[in-house]
């Protein structure tokens, strides 16, 4: 099934716009979807351009648009990459700043408990008798 002369000029009249940077109906991206709306026809229309649409693989991964879309979409995938990677530390961060409050919170109930147990004791005073034989000191 092929397409008519006026709808495969339509397609490569967008084709063209868009390689050289200059859509008018979108917003530009190398995909097939905009170059349908780009021309102005349905999808089911331009998947009936099979030579057209394999000119298009061809062209929009060689033309300057095409590269720079795909170094775009690398460092878009690297960007990702790191956000991943440094959700994963906060994470990992916060797991351990959790732990740190938990032992916070027993040392701190520990060490409440030694201070009154130590306060209650120190109010006593206790002698401690001489055994015999000690000399006192005076």
């Amino acid at each position: 099934m092929t397409v008519s002369a006026k709808t495969e000029q339509a397609l490569r009249d967008a084709m063209e716009r868009l390689l050289s940077g200059q859509p008018q109906h979108t917003d530009g991206k190398l995909t097939k979807n905009n170059l349908c709306r780009e021309a102005g026809i349905s999808r089911a229309t331009m998947n009936r351009a099979l030579e057209l649409l394999t000119e298009w693989d061809v062209r929009t991964a060689t033309s300057p648009a095409g590269r720079l879309q795909h170094r775009r979409a690398e460092e878009l995938a690297e960007l990702r990459g790191k956000l991943r990677r440094s959700r994963e530390e906060c994470h990992a961060l916060q797991e351990q700043v959790g732990a740190a409050a938990t032992v916070i919170m027993t040392l701190l109930a520990e060490n409440a408990s030694l201070r009154e147990h130590a306060t209650g004791r120190s109010a006593a005073v206790i002698s401690i008798p001489l055994s015999r034989g000690q000399a006192t000191r005076e």
